[in-house]
């Protein structure tokens, strides 16, 4: 038993050892790889390695396209506005209706009961207010007591006209043109107020609804031509305009857009189909360009290194204008054709002596 643990504890001894060895030559090899990495951005000369790019002239791309889905017109969750059990239902889902047509007729028993009380009251009280004014004629009434008659005819009156109201209540109609997406209730269903009846949706004319960035907003407007691609009809063309853009961007900082279909031949496009803006702008003047990654910390910066006298790195403020893709204008603080810094900026101070890999 003794000889089997003493091989036991040399095993494990040499498995240690074997760890500690591999852990120590991987650790060495890690040094000497980022040794020659560092080497890199020292020459022997003590510059610092660099790449550098040109400054040239060149027209920015400003088309862009935004992906969004299709929505209708109008839509409408269609809700009760009575109490009572539901005793038909004249339409089903898929169905066409007009604005005003009867979708449903809830039970009205005990309002046109209503209705009759708030009749009652209204005839009772306009046959005081005849009596009233005749005996006020022959000084039977004072003026106080007639207007108080003349008042009490009024709510009446106004006590009628809503019973009246909520008897039309009961007959549940369509406030838009559209068709019924869907139907929530049965024959015999008891609703109340805000129970859901109906969506109603408007389809004769369909929006997309997309969203842009802030740099791209702002080359649009109102009313401007849009290209509409859909992706379950990758061989046809669309056109739309812009009906609106949101005065405030949401929290992902974009600014949400509607556009709204010129044509739908066949009504092939569905609401809640997928759907692609293409916006398309007209060549502009060339401008002079850097690329983005020459900037210090990036573009807010507005600080470059260039490659001064000497080979040696000139850090320069200038003014920046707009982006497109990995290409940034200079506004001013450049001039064509000067080589900036597009990478080793980590390394560099102003006059460090650089040296220019590829």
């Amino acid at each position: 038993m003794k000889q089997k643990s003493v091989i036991r504890t040399l095993i494990t001894i040499v498995i240690l050892a074997a760890a500690v060895i591999f852990t120590g030559s991987t650790l060495m090899k890690n040094k000497k790889e980022n040794a020659a990495k560092i080497a890199i951005a020292a020459q022997t000369n003590g510059s610092v390695a660099v790449r550098i790019a040109t400054t040239n002239r060149q027209p920015l791309q400003h088309d862009f396209t935004a992906n969004g889905n299709f929505i209708p017109s109008q839509q409408l969750n269609f809700s009760a506005e009575n109490s009572g059990r539901v005793t038909s239902v004249l339409v089903d889902e898929g169905s066409r209706v007009s604005k005003g047509q009867t979708l449903a007729v809830i039970k009205a028993d005990q309002l046109n009961v209503d209705v009759e009380s708030a009749r009652a009251a209204y005839n009772n009280a306009l046959s005081d207010k005849a009596r009233y004014e005749s005996a006020f004629k022959t000084g039977g009434v004072t003026q106080q007591q007639l207007d108080q008659a003349t008042l009490a005819l009024t709510n009446a009156e106004a006590r009628l006209t809503q019973a009246k109201l909520r008897v039309a209540d009961t007959y549940v109609r369509s406030s838009i043109n559209g068709v019924v997406n869907k139907r929530f209730i049965e024959p015999g269903a008891v609703v109340s107020p805000g129970t859901q009846m109906f969506e109603l949706v408007d389809v004769s004319q369909l929006k997309l609804q997309v969203a842009v960035k802030e740099n791209q907003v702002a080359q649009l407007k109102q009313g401007d031509d849009v290209d509409i691609r859909v992706s379950v009809f990758p061989d046809k063309s669309f056109k739309g305009k812009i009906t609106f853009i949101a005065a405030k961007a949401d929290n992902s900082l974009s600014f949400p857009m509607e556009i709204a279909l010129d044509a739908n031949p066949g009504n092939m496009i569905r609401a809640g189909m997928y759907g692609t803006a293409v916006f398309s702008f007209p060549s502009a003047a060339p401008v002079m360009v850097i690329p983005r990654s020459a900037f210090i910390g990036g573009v807010g910066s507005n600080q470059v290194f260039t490659v001064g006298k000497d080979s040696t790195a000139v850090l320069k403020t200038i003014v920046s204008g707009r982006i497109t893709g990995d290409q940034v204008e200079v506004l001013q603080g450049l001039s064509e054709g000067e080589a900036v810094i597009t990478s080793g900026q980590i390394n560099l101070s102003n006059g460090t002596k650089i040296s220019a890999v590829q």
